[in-house]
């Protein structure tokens, strides 16, 4: 059902549209959490290596997509905000075919440059076997996640964050189900568990289509897909390319880390594998969150509601900053026994670099929370360019010192953890500056 953020209770509103989008990420991180759990359990810390950097490099390559589908769901908010339904359509067409088009080229890019992939991110030769043998099948699951994308950000821009929620639980349950399958009744190693992920993306993104197509007329828009005005094409690249950079530069900056730490070997590689993991479960919901708060803020700007905006930015950051305290403090305290989950209590090394990786970043999640909120604000308010720049800051301050840190011996790849909350903090710091400066939200056209 749509829901309409312009009106009603702020927080309430705001709230009840997050939870379903958090909920439906944290079930999409189980697609690769079940393979990290159930090949570093049964196949080995090798094995967890090339899964966990498969992920890395994966995480880019859907960050790409999502970064095309956020934009395009910006631009759907505030048309609906609008009231526009012409200019929705158009919109609905204009960014399909781009993102159709640049999904196609993103995956045959993909498959051609796989062999590439180790120099780049020097893998170690034990690990690649494993590496390659995951990406070769978890190629084919690129559309499939462009499909999954693009429909439920259509819902969200709309205000129905339920259905995408729905169709994640139902293959998140699948992919497990396959993965025990797959990888220990039939032993076909991570290529199984490759497998498994890839059957669950495609029954979420077709099934999703399914919906939408016969639930949803505005996306019916797709089918005269040739009705396309240049000026709507234009303004959908503008919101979705800008905001693609944006997730991709932040990803691309993850992976170039990830051969960082690849150089340090493989016990090491499995530590950061486990621990990203985790890491990625702590913050996802203010992730979301702020994504949520973008849908939010994007309607009410489109709808001209200034104060609600200015009400709606400071309740989301107060809760934002409460929920970041308790996860720190929970993962501070049970680091140890979150490692023990994907790692066997053998594995000390591993572990111990994955404990102290924790303490780390867990210490700091207020900086990823406040920045999350910046980003969907400034793409909410037509200035996804300003999102690009913030990422820019926080990932190159992270790339910069992680190598300059890490080569030095007193930190080594300690320096490498340290590196992440700086860059966090001072992104934070010119965003927060930015937006006292500007007034951003009496831009509303």
């Amino acid at each position: 059902m749509d829901r309409d953020l312009t009106r009603g209770p702020i927080m309430a509103s705001m709230l009840k549209f997050a939870v379903p989008m958090i909920l439906g990420n944290l079930l999409q991180q189980c697609y690769n959490v079940a393979d990290t759990l159930i090949v570093g359990k049964f196949l080995g810390s090798n094995a967890l290596a090339a899964v966990g950097s498969a992920f890395t490099l994966m995480t880019f390559l859907t960050s790409v997509l999502l970064g095309l589908c956020m934009g395009s769901g910006a631009v759907f908010s505030i048309r609906f905000g609008r009231r526009d339904e012409q200019g929705l359509a158009e919109s609905i067409r204009g960014s399909f075919v781009l993102i159709g088009t640049l999904t196609v080229l993103l995956n045959l890019a993909a498959f051609a440059c796989l062999d590439g992939i180790r120099v780049f991110l020097q893998v170690p030769e034990e690990v690649w076997g494993y590496m390659r043998e995951y990406l070769a099948v978890i190629f084919w699951g690129i559309t499939a996640t462009f499909l999954y994308n693009y429909i439920a950000s259509f819902l969200r821009a709309v205000g129905n964050s339920v259905v995408p929620l729905v169709f994640l639980a139902a293959s998140s349950v699948l992919n497990i189900l396959l993965d025990l399958w797959f990888v220990l009744e039939l032993g076909q190693g991570v290529a199984g568990a490759a497998r498994a992920t890839v059957i669950s993306q495609y029954i979420s993104g077709v099934g999703i289509v399914i919906y939408g197509m016969g639930r949803c007329p505005q996306l019916r828009a797709v089918r005269r897909f040739w009705q396309i005005p240049p000026e709507c094409v234009r303004e959908i690249a503008g919101f979705s390319i800008l905001t693609c950079v944006q997730q991709s530069v932040m990803n691309l900056g993850i992976l170039m880390v990830q051969g960082l730490v690849n150089s340090f070997g493989p016990a090491i590689m499995a530590a950061f594998a486990a621990a990203v993991k985790i890491d990625a479960f702590a913050y996802m919901p203010v992730q979301d969150f702020g994504n949520a708060c973008s849908t939010f803020l994007a309607q009410n700007y489109g709808a001209r509601k200034e104060e609600r905006i200015r009400k709606g930015l400071k309740g989301a950051l107060l809760t934002s900053m409460a929920f970041c305290i308790v996860v720190s403090a929970l993962v501070w305290v049970f680091a140890r026994p979150l490692m023990t989950l994907f790692v066997d209590s053998s594995e000390t090394e591993v572990i111990m670099e994955g404990v102290r990786y924790l303490r780390i970043e867990g210490a700091f999640y207020c900086g990823i929370g406040c920045l999350f909120l910046l980003y969907g604000l400034y793409r909410a308010l037509g200035r996804p360019g300003m999102s690009v720049v913030l990422t820019v800051i926080s990932l190159g301050t992270r790339v910069v010192l992680a190598y300059v840190l890490s080569a030095v011996p007193a930190f080594g790849v300690t320096g490498i953890w340290w590196s992440v909350p700086i860059g966090w903090f001072l992104a934070d710091a010119v965003g927060l500056i930015y937006y006292r400066k500007k007034d951003t939200w009496k831009t509303v056209a």
